[in-house]
């Protein structure tokens, strides 16, 4: 029978929690996930890259109009009756596909539209003429004539018009009783997406599915606040809205995240120090929040001048308000 062996310890040098090295320094978060949320939405292919999509997409849909020729052909050479309603179901077809395409076409008038406003309100307020003001304010309440939510503000608009004889002061007149109510909901969808970017940050555990939040959270609340503002857009206007939000962050430099970021937002410091997981759930909700804010610019009729512009910290705040409250007060209470 085999004896136990004993390690005499005596002799081996004793240790202190005080010698274990130091935790490594991770830095502040870096908002991972947007950041390649951002690359996926922003990506531009090359010509090559277009040119081959668009042979191969024409060559498919070449196939599939042969196949479906020869289908419907044999079919009524065969029977009659199964033939003629394979021919009412590729007329069916044939009428969805091109009810697609008619939305895709609104969708792409109605952001152009919105562009078109926007250069025009641009134009009014350099020329400073009551004229090309009053034109402005005629082709708002067009916009907006059917939006139940905005009856009251049109009221009054209707209503005080007639006293303001300055052109900014009508525009800005328009802005508030149109826009205002707008841009409210507007705040609202923003706060919501950046709220869900950041707890799926900050509680999922896997790899990819914060940056697929992050990725379809956007997307979603882009078209949302177009829709808000009269630019509903379909799939195809969606995509390329967000490509335009995406590159005029960039050219800005709004993406970029700097050093004072964490701290800006509401508990961003502590929630980075307690856990760098619900650092980078605030930071992507930061960046969320500014993708917001910058489709409000590309979508609003009007830009900013008599009502205030959003800010990131504000909606952060709001968005963010009892989110973590009782993770950090756990996790302080276990340290």
């Amino acid at each position: 029978m085999a004896k136990p062996v004993l390690i005499d310890l005596d002799d081996a040098p004793k240790s202190t929690p005080s010698d274990a090295p130091p935790v490594p320094d991770l830095g502040l978060p870096e908002g991972r996930a947007m950041a390649a949320a951002v690359a996926v939405a922003g990506a531009q292919p090359s010509g090559l890259v277009r040119l081959a999509a668009w042979v191969l997409g024409s060559l498919f849909s070449f196939m599939i109009s042969v196949a479906v020729y020869d289908f419907v052909i044999g079919m009524l050479a065969r029977n009659s009756v199964l033939g003629w309603f394979a021919f009412g179901l590729t007329g069916l077809a044939i009428v969805a596909l091109l009810g697609l395409a008619l939305r895709e076409a609104l969708g792409f008038y109605r952001l152009g539209r919105l562009d078109h406003l926007r250069a025009e309100v641009e134009a009014a307020r350099l020329a400073n003429l009551l004229k090309p003001a009053a034109k402005v304010t005629d082709h708002m309440i067009s916009l907006y004539k059917n939006r139940a939510d905005l009856r009251w503000g049109a009221a009054r608009l209707a209503e005080r018009r007639g006293d303001v004889l300055d052109a900014d002061a009508l525009l800005n007149l328009t802005e508030v009783e149109l826009l205002g109510p707008i841009d409210l909901a507007a705040r609202a969808e923003i706060e919501a997406a950046a709220r869900r970017v950041a707890t799926v940050t900050a509680i999922v555990p896997l790899a990819l599915a914060d940056v697929a939040v992050a990725l379809f959270s956007n997307l979603s609340m882009i078209r949302k606040i177009a829709a808000l503002y009269g630019g509903r857009a379909g799939t195809l206007g969606s995509l390329k809205l967000m490509r335009r939000v995406i590159g005029h962050l960039l050219a800005t430099g709004a993406l970029a995240l700097g050093d004072d970021l964490i701290g800006s937002v509401a508990g961003g410091g502590i929630l980075g120090k307690l856990s760098r997981r619900f650092g980078e759930g605030v930071v992507n909700g930061a960046l969320t929040a500014r993708v917001g804010v910058a489709a409000m610019d590309l979508c609003r009729p009007m830009p900013f001048s008599a009502l205030p512009r959003p800010k990131v910290t504000n909606l952060m705040s709001r968005a963010l308000t009892g989110v973590f409250d009782g993770l950090t007060s756990s996790d302080t209470k276990s340290g």
